[in-house]
């Protein structure tokens, strides 16, 4: 049925992709990666063990891969809520599964790299095919503290679960019948494992924990409200990582304070609410966290907004970060939802519109009934080749 399928490899996958823009983990700080991260059009970054200035370096491996909403969980903790902390390693934000972040040779198969994926790998790291990179080019990348190229002139690029569904999608024919039908029918609803949802009134500590668990599965927490029936849950939104991305280091302080119902109207505001911004500093004092406090003062003040009458939108206070019309469009507290009945293709669809690894799957009343996530269908399609 899609056997023209097994003759392609992770390079028909790498057409048109830019080089990663790597940070070096034995050199950088959490300080050099936000403003990495602040001056990328990607909102990953790609961390190695090499520091890019020698030509005696071993062979340089990526060891995984960095957002601000990794800043943001790590800087929210109770233990690490100090000004300081911007001076750790970059290294103190990867996770310790090294597993999440895998290099794979340019002959790797399209149906290895579903395996790998299916098995847990975030991305899959292939080097690129280019001429030799001269040391002028390699001066003129826009950010002085991240390299695309590494001490051998080597450039990596990397493959990610949208990519490979969206290649699929587009040899979708190949698999008829299969897009046609419901994922209820093919049974990729998860609706227990793995499932992150937080009630709307959940306090900041159970938030971060469940932020932090989204980032490591590449999913999002669906934050929901069972009305006093603990069978049911109504699905209100949700808090995503990828939401988080868009914003700058001090919604770290919004993420240690705020109940979720609350951290969702913060976050998905450029502006947020002047009510709010006090709230979190209220409750910053209350705790006793001035780090924080500190943090959010220092990039207030960073970010004026006189020169603006009432009537005018000023710059954004809480979010320093410069964003595209596509990028606000995708940071949305209001979570993409399908329903059991909607079939596989309008899943792939959707989910590929709107940027995210997952759709939440709810019933005609509203009701909350589980997720569906591109590892999920990534399982179906590997099944028919």
């Amino acid at each position: 049925m899609a056997l023209s399928l097994l003759s392609y490899d992770v390079t028909d996958l790498c057409l048109g992709k830019p080089p990663l823009r790597c940070l070096s983990a034995s050199s950088s700080s959490i300080s050099d990666a936000i403003a990495a991260l602040k001056s990328s059009e990607d909102p990953f970054l790609s961390v190695w063990n090499c520091s890019h200035d020698h030509d005696d370096v071993a062979e340089c491996e990526c060891l995984g891969k960095i957002s601000m909403a990794d800043v943001i969980c790590h800087l929210s903790k109770d233990e690490v809520q100090s000004l300081s902390a911007l001076n750790s390693p970059v290294s103190v934000l990867l996770p310790t599964t090294r597993s999440l972040v895998l290099h794979v040779q340019p002959s790797c198969s399209l149906v290895e790299a579903i395996d790998l994926i299916t098995q847990g790998a975030h991305n899959l790291i292939v080097p690129i095919q280019t001429k030799t990179t001269t040391k002028k080019r390699q001066q003129n990348d826009n950010v002085p503290i991240t390299t695309t190229t590494h001490s051998n002139g080597q450039r990596f690029c990397w493959i990610t679960q949208e990519d490979i569904v969206r290649f699929l999608l587009g040899c979708i024919a190949a698999f008829s019948p299969l897009p046609s039908l419901s994922i209820s029918d093919l049974g990729i609803i998860n609706s227990s494992h793995a499932i992150l949802a937080v009630d709307y009134n959940s306090s900041a500590s159970v938030v971060v924990s469940a932020i932090s668990r989204a980032l490591s599965d590449q999913t999002s927490v669906a934050v929901v409200d069972n009305e006093g029936d603990d069978s049911l849950m109504y699905l209100i939104g949700e808090i995503s990582p990828m939401t988080l991305t868009c914003c700058d280091e001090t919604a770290a302080a919004a993420v240690a304070t705020l109940s979720a119902g609350d951290l969702m109207e913060y976050i998905d505001s450029i502006n947020p609410p002047e009510s709010l911004v006090q709230e979190v500093r209220d409750r910053l004092e209350s705790k006793g966290q001035m780090g924080l406090l500190s943090l959010l003062d220092s990039l207030s003040l960073s970010s004026p907004t006189s020169g603006y009458s009432s009537d005018e939108e000023s710059p954004a206070r809480s979010f320093g970060r410069s964003m595209s019309i596509s990028t606000r469009m995708a940071r949305k507290a209001e979570a993409v939802v399908c329903n059991p009945k909607s079939s596989l293709m309008a899943v792939m669809i959707q989910a590929i519109t709107h940027r995210t690894n997952y759709t939440w799957v709810i019933d005609k009343d509203g009701c909350f009934v589980g997720m569906v996530t591109f590892v999920d269908i990534l399982k179906v399609f590997r099944k028919f080749l």
